[in-house]
């Protein structure tokens, strides 16, 4: 199982038209910049953020995506639920060419949550729905269990609440604490290898979380464009931080999609009991694999991918 995740998961931390804006009031967002992008009026060190959607919309959807990653990695979902949703794309501080400000040291997905929900709050959304992809499931989680009464939906792409459980020694008992060295070696390696090996393997590893050849491009060049240190930083976050405990506390509606692990040992069957392990404390949640697909399901299956996301909207 360590295998696994290392291959789906660790490998990868190694790594419009114009919105109508009458009828906004204090929601309106900023003017665009300069490539034609619309962000809202919030003030944080944590994220920015770009909204697209009607002047009167049937709800709020926020997307957070993962690790390393930007914005457009929700582009064609964007372009589906921009007609009726306000559509909030999250671009967190540190990925993607966006600078590192607040992120520069220390955790990255817990305060990204936190400062989330204040957004939630400050932007006068009522229960937005959040989708979280990976690194972005993470912090979906956590605003959700922390700020149950912020989020009304919640759809988790292809994360576990434990991915150190993955690390642990075989034979144990998989906590936070047991994982902690581990996490530091990886940290280590990330933020202090050699450049041009850590720039290697973090492209090696985009290209194989995403099975469809001509989609690879953008999460390429973000990759390359990320902040090394964020991304070692929110890594090593990623692999200590343990939410199973937590997730009794979600009371939003709840799905998870996921993908079988690239692992030729890991069949389908096995990780659908991981996963039905994992998400254990949180009974009412939703779980559906979705075949044929590498870890960016948006990417690799985008019309399945909008489906299950009206579905779950609807």
């Amino acid at each position: 199982m360590k295998t696994a995740l290392m291959i789906v998961l660790a490998a990868a931390a190694l790594s419009t038209p114009a919105l109508a804006q009458e009828g906004y009031g204090s929601h309106a967002p900023a003017a665009p910049d300069a490539h034609g992008h619309h962000h809202a009026d919030f003030q944080s060190g944590r994220f920015h953020v770009r909204v697209d959607g009607p002047a009167a919309p049937v709800g709020d959807v926020i997307l957070i995506p993962g690790l390393s990653s930007s914005p457009e990695v929700w582009d064609m979902l964007t372009g589906e639920l921009k007609g009726r949703y306000r559509v909030h794309r999250i671009h967190v501080q540190g990925f993607a060419g966006a600078p590192p400000e607040a992120n520069a040291e220390g955790p990255v997905s817990a305060p990204v949550a936190e400062d989330i929900a204040r957004y939630i709050r400050e932007q006068g959304l009522e229960k937005p729905a959040v989708i979280g992809h990976s690194m972005g499931g993470t912090i979906g989680m956590m605003l959700a269990a922390r700020h149950p009464d912020a989020v009304g939906k919640l759809m988790v792409v292809d994360m576990i609440p434990f991915m150190g459980a993955m690390f642990a020694q075989p034979g144990t008992t998989p906590t936070a604490q047991n994982v902690t060295p581990i996490a530091d070696q990886i940290y280590a390696g990330m933020s202090a290898g050699p450049e041009e090996a850590y720039r290697a393997q973090s492209a090696a590893a985009v290209t194989g979380m995403i099975a469809t050849e001509s989609a690879r491009a953008g999460p390429l060049e973000d990759a390359a464009n990320s902040d090394r240190q964020v991304s070692a930083s929110a890594f090593r976050e990623l692999v200590v931080t343990d939410l199973r405990p937590e997730l009794a506390n979600i009371t939003a509606p709840t799905t998870v999609l996921y993908v079988r692990f690239n692992d030729p040992r890991m069949s389908p069957e096995i990780t659908d009991g991981i996963y039905r392990a994992s998400f254990a404390t949180l009974p009412g949640a939703t779980l559906k694999r979705i075949d044929d697909s590498a870890h960016f399901i948006m990417l690799d299956q985008p019309a399945i991918f909008a489906a299950e996301v009206n579905a779950f909207l609807e």
